[in-house]
Parts: structure tokens; sequence; C-alpha cells
């Protein structure tokens, strides 16, 4: 199965997705709670979208990083036309509570052979790791995300964007991989793939370092594709 000597995932969309429930009732907390306008929630919806996509397009552009709390306060200055006190807001607060939320509606693994396909790489002896970009939610509640829906222990380390200060694909963030995947064995980049469902962040981030990329989910492809790993590569 295993062409590679170390494979890198990318995590939302790739490994898991969204609970819809939890989108759902995160909106609607927002409504409650942050909605001096009036607002409908349908609107608060929308605005949610607007800014995941936002914040996501520019860290992708910049290779930096927009942190949960500043992406929240977006949310909250646009729900009520930018004539809100933001010093106002809690943010620690806030995110405490948007975690407690997460955790009553876990994000779904994305594929049902997930857990079967990093456990027949792991048997073969290679060593993965997370590397994905983070937005709403931080780089450590996803650890526990993946400790809950028994994900974890398939990894030997992750990388966040929020706990680095860099976005896929700048390629500093990459280097970041390799370089800690060549402290666990001793592996040159062509023997690296990252798997992921973004062609710009994942696949030319991948291409830029030097090493091969996978693209799976957003092409029809999934990850039983790795079944058949030297199929459907973006070499370096």
């Amino acid at each position: 199965m295993a062409s590679y000597k170390h494979y890198s995932f990318d995590l939302w969309l790739t490994l898991i997705k969204s609970n819809p429930l939890f989108k759902k009732h995160r909106s609607q907390f927002f409504h409650l709670n942050f909605n001096r306008r009036s607002i409908s929630l349908e609107e608060v919806e929308h605005i949610f979208r607007q800014v995941d996509i936002m914040a996501n397009t520019i860290n992708e552009r910049t290779g930096k990083n927009i942190d949960a709390d500043e992406m929240y306060l977006m949310v909250i200055s646009w729900m009520n036309n930018n004539q809100i006190n933001l010093y106002d807001i809690d943010t620690d607060d806030l995110y405490l509570q948007m975690e407690n939320l997460l955790f009553q509606y876990l994000p779904v693994v994305y594929c049902n052979n997930t857990a079967g396909v990093l456990s027949n790489l792991k048997a073969q002896g290679v060593t993965t790791n997370i590397l994905s970009n983070t937005g709403f939610i931080k780089g450590t509640t996803l650890r526990e995300v993946l400790k809950q829906l028994d994900l974890y222990d398939y990894f030997n380390f992750q990388i966040y964007s929020d706990e680095v200060g860099m976005s896929k694909p700048n390629l500093a963030i990459f280097e970041l991989m390799i370089d800690q995947a060549q402290k666990l064995t001793t592996v040159e980049p062509s023997s690296i793939v990252h798997v992921g469902d973004n062609p710009k962040a994942d696949i030319e981030g991948a291409q830029k370092a030097g090493i091969n990329g996978i693209l799976i989910n957003s092409n029809q492809k999934s990850i039983t594709s790795l079944n058949h790993a030297t199929l459907h590569i973006f070499p370096s």
C-alpha cells in the first residue's frame, strides 16, 4: 500500500468535516447574544460563511494566520454594522463556550474507511502527521477532537497554523513539517507526500516544498485511493 516513508495529512475536508448541528447552534448563540441590529438568523449564518471564506483566503494569500478570536470578533462586528465596542467582548469566555458547543456536536470523520487506511499505513511502518490550517477552531481543541474520534494516536505529530503563525501554502510551514518528519526517521523529501482536499493550499504548497501531493475528496477520490498511492499523484 505505502509508496512513501512519511504521509502528511490535511485535516478539514480531508479526514474530518463539520457537524452541521454545530454550525446551526453556533449561529443561534450569536443571534441571541450579539444581535443588536436584530438581523435574521439566516443573515448571521451568511456572515459566518463570509468571514470563514475571507479569513481562509487571506491566510492562503499571505501565508500568515488569522486567529479564531479575531474571526469571532469579525462576525460580531459585521453583525452590528461595525457599531459595537469590541473591547466589551470577553474572547476567552466566548471561545470556551464555542469549544463546549463543539464537543456537544463533534465533527465527523469524512470517510468511514479513514481509520482503516491510517491503521494500514502505520502497520507498514510509515510515519504520519497532521498539517492543518485552522479557522474558528484552534489546534489545541482539534487535538481533543481527534482523541474523541479515536484518530489521535495514528499521528506522530500535529502542526496547526494558529500555533505556528503560518498557513498553507506558505513554504515555511511545509518546511517545518519536513524538518519534524526527518527528525523521526531518515527520509528524503521525495519520500514524503502530503494528502489534502485543497489544490492550492495542499497540492501547490507541497509542490513548492519539493514533496509530492495527493488530492482527495474535492476530486471524487477518497482516502481509500491511498491503497493505490502511485495513482492521482502531483509530483514535486
